[in-house]
């Protein structure tokens, strides 16, 4: 099967809305009937990341919402690191769906956007249709994330006036072709202090549910993993897919395969799509009465 990716799909929705104090952004692509996808980006990333899959979503009718986790993106972005934890990210997941006015929609990620989802549907399961996790980061990869991120956080901590010279010049090139590479700029053209507060926060804080509470998750999951990379080890999604009761698993042949190659993953993730119940009559009406009243 090919799959083109269209020259135009919809127009992209950019919003915000207060969560708290914060202002957080997030946009919207599809049509505004259409079964709504909430995907988030991982570490450092934005909504660029996952602009490609929303575009595919948004041609088969899916109604897609990226959301700029608080300190990424358009979003805003504090310097202390009690901010930045996973089970905030996912209050700010579910604020955004009361923001919205939806009652359940399907929650999805990439790495730390992964985790937010999961996080997300241990704090409010019954907001969760279904379940788009790609390359959770959890017990097995805790060594090779501190290995990663330690470093680079120090690293920000004692050169900051040289990274933010360096970051100054990556914001003047020019914006890539591809979303996934922009964002992989925006992610090093952010300002020290903020780098360093998102890591400090993540590694301090909780990062994954406990396993007690993910193996009470009922929702049809998809899980997304691949090899060759510590960070994101194969292990993790193999094991998540079995911790939860109605998980099935995709492998993916690279970290890139989905944004660049989606020929052969992108079928099977609407397949899944298409195999979540349906929202009940009754729990439809009851929205629909919800958005009538304000």
């Amino acid at each position: 099967m090919n799959i083109t990716l269209p020259a135009s799909v919809l127009p992209v929705e950019q919003s915000y809305f207060f969560h708290g104090h914060y202002r957080l952004a997030f946009e919207t692509h599809g049509p505004a009937s259409g079964t709504t996808v909430i995907l988030v980006h991982g570490i450092l990333l934005d909504s660029y990341c996952n602009r490609d899959i929303a575009a595919h979503l948004a041609a088969e009718g899916y109604r897609v919402i990226l959301l700029d986790l608080l300190g990424h993106g358009r979003s805003d972005k504090p310097v202390k690191a009690a901010e930045h934890r996973v089970d905030f990210y996912a209050e700010q997941v579910l604020g955004l769906m009361d923001h919205l006015g939806l009652e359940r929609a399907v929650l999805g990620g990439v790495s730390l956007g992964a985790i937010t989802a999961l996080t997300a549907a241990c704090l409010a399961p019954h907001r969760v249709r279904a379940l788009i996790l790609e390359m959770p980061v959890m017990e097995n990869a805790v060594p090779a994330a501190a290995l990663m991120l330690v470093p680079l956080m120090i690293a920000v901590h004692y050169i900051t006036p040289a990274y933010r010279v360096f970051a100054r010049l990556l914001r003047r090139l020019p914006e890539p072709r591809r979303a996934v590479m922009t964002s992989l700029r925006n992610a090093f053209a952010a300002e020290p202090e903020v780098i360093r507060a998102i890591l400090h926060g993540i590694l301090v804080g909780p990062v994954v549910p406990s396993l007690r509470r993910r193996k009470h998750i009922q929702q049809p999951t998809l899980v997304i993993g691949h090899a060759r990379d510590p960070l994101h080890d194969l292990a993790d999604a193999k094991a998540l897919k079995r911790q939860l009761p109605n998980a099935e698993i995709l492998a993916a042949r690279s970290i890139w395969e989905l944004r660049t190659q989606p020929e052969r993953l992108m079928p099977q993730i609407l397949d899944f799509l298409r195999r979540v119940p349906a929202e009940t009559d009754r729990a439809a009406s009851l929205r629909q009465r919800r958005a009538a009243n304000g």
